[in-house]
């Protein structure tokens, strides 16, 4: 060891700059270790890079925001007292969602994304948590329909996940219009990276690319979107009718549209968002932060009058307790569970993957490692996380005085940082705190 480092020690202190190793520190510093390796990939297959899991850029999110705690009168609740955190989601539908927690479980599809084993483990956590999960745009297993309690479908522009049978199954229907991580933008998956069952359940014959569309008729109009939605509450029997879109910078002119369709409920993914292989262009450089979507997304809807019948989800980058509870302060109805709840199903049998794969390879259909998931325990693990981050909301609600997640709001929060607190009307945390409706 000692003549190692001796002889390693001797090359990096005399050999020239331009032969020594230690040019690749300033050379990472200056692009980034990140991006000088996806650089490689890029240098390697002349294809556009794909990178699931979403971006890593440093984008304003909710770290600055803190909770305003209650000590003394009003005092905190008990420890021992139940605190409401039920959730209904389309109040306005003929058949609203009632869920037992404000989480839900995102759409990560099953075939193009996700494993067999994992996208039925999910449905059953999901059930036993109390909630609903979302089908996402791949196919839909019968497996999943039989272990789920609440089940969202999915309508995505896809030829799949179509059938009547699933429409009237459905307990809520989300036209997929766009997402935080690719917009509203389709893509392609080749036949050898989609096989299996996967193919039967999507109705894809073998040899063909997989495509998901850009739009969801030929020579689309609003006018024919509006028309889909009036159809699917129809079929549906009147279960609330959304649609999903990525945060972009003109927020509240989608909002508007999707009020004009005659949507039950708004999704909006922030620009954390992830999927599992967005094009890195559209992960890093189009939408806006979760934090800004929120803001914006709740107050427009305010603005047009709509909140009380119209429910908003929101998803993007949110991956703890706290998190949770600070996008339902600011105006949220509910949280979708992406990345977070992944890793949370798959815990201790990424183990099967590292330490010389991604973790990932544990859940994705085409995962060297998806054979080795336990159904059992990702169900378990996924439930006890669900319920962890559930309880936690719970003593964060119980320490400012609130037996119920609908006594929530942002004057429940301050800002550490003035231009967050300004944009959010929240108060600053270093001037003197003024009740609301104060002079």
């Amino acid at each position: 060891m000692k003549r190692m480092v001796k002889r390693v020690g001797e090359v990096i202190f005399s050999d020239s700059y331009q032969e020594n190793i230690i040019e690749m520190i300033p050379g990472f510093k200056h692009m980034g270790i990140q991006t000088s390796l996806e650089n490689n990939l890029r240098a390697e297959t002349g294809d556009v890079l794909h990178r699931p899991l979403g971006n890593s850029r440093k984008w304003p999110h909710f770290d600055t925001l803190t909770f305003i705690p209650v000590q003394l009168e009003p005092f905190p609740i008990d420890g021992e007292e139940d605190v409401d955190m039920k959730v209904t989601i389309g109040p306005g539908a003929k058949k609203p969602l009632e869920i037992a927690i404000p989480l839900l479980i995102s759409g990560m599809g099953y075939g193009v994304a996700l494993s067999e084993q994992v996208s039925i483990a999910l449905a059953e956590a999901a059930k036993k948590a109390g909630t609903a999960i979302n089908s996402g745009e791949g196919g839909v297993l019968p497996e999943v329909l039989e272990r789920s309690g609440k089940f969202i479908l999915q309508f995505s522009k896809t030829e799949w996940s179509k059938e009547k049978e699933l429409i009237e199954r459905a307990d809520m229907i989300e036209l997929k219009i766009g997402q935080g991580a690719s917009m509203g933008v389709g893509y392609k998956i080749s036949a050898e990276n989609l096989t299996g069952r996967a193919r039967d359940v999507m109705g894809i014959k073998e040899g063909e690319d997989t495509v998901i569309y850009e739009h969801f008729f030929e020579n689309q109009t609003i006018n024919d979107i509006k028309e889909l939605v009036d159809e699917l509450r129809r079929l549906s029997g009147g279960v609330p009718i959304g649609g999903k879109i990525a945060a972009g910078g003109r927020i509240e002119e989608d909002i508007d549209q999707l009020i004009g369709l005659g949507v039950d409920f708004i999704s909006v993914d922030g620009g954390q968002g992830g999927t599992h292989g967005a094009p890195a262009i559209l992960t890093d450089d189009y939408g806006i932060p979760t934090l800004h979507a929120v803001v914006r997304a709740s107050s427009h809807m305010e603005k047009r009058q709509v909140k009380e019948k119209i429910s908003l989800i929101v998803s993007g980058g949110l991956f703890t307790p706290g998190e949770f509870l600070k996008v339902l302060a600011l105006g949220a109805d509910a949280v979708y569970l992406g990345t977070a709840i992944l890793f949370a199903v798959s815990h201790s049998l990424t183990l099967h993957a590292l330490p010389f794969e991604p973790p990932t390879q544990v859940v994705w259909n085409e995962g060297k490692f998806k054979n080795k998931f336990e159904i059992d325990k990702g169900v378990e693990t996924a439930e006890k996380f669900m319920n962890a981050c559930v309880e936690e909301m719970m003593v964060g609600l119980r320490a400012m005085g609130k037996r119920s997640l609908n006594e929530l709001a942002k004057f429940d929060l301050v800002s550490y940082d003035e231009l967050t607190a300004k944009m959010v009307g929240i108060p600053f945390s270093f001037e003197p705190w003024q009740a609301k409706g104060d002079a």
